[in-house]
């Protein structure tokens, strides 16, 4: 199982804070999940606390982050 978090604004978003899901070969293929619909391309993305892009491979036991773009000045 990958286990998903989201952080900040996508947990209104998209209506959890966490989910487990069943393994995907990439994270591409994972957000193609119904769940990830309203999930905006401009996401920052993890995989076990490393930032990634959306061909990142997964395996069983991953946790996968979902971020909204951060700014500041």
């Amino acid at each position: 199982m990958i286990m998903v978090k989201c952080f900040a604004r996508y947990r209104a978003l998209l209506g959890f804070s966490e989910v487990s899901l069943p393994v995907a070969p990439t994270l591409a293929d994972l957000l193609t999940d119904a769940r990830f619909a309203a999930l905006p391309k401009d996401a920052l993305l993890a995989v076990n606390q490393c930032f990634t892009d959306r061909s990142a491979p997964l395996v069983d036991g991953d946790e996968v982050a979902l971020m909204p773009p951060v700014s500041g000045g």
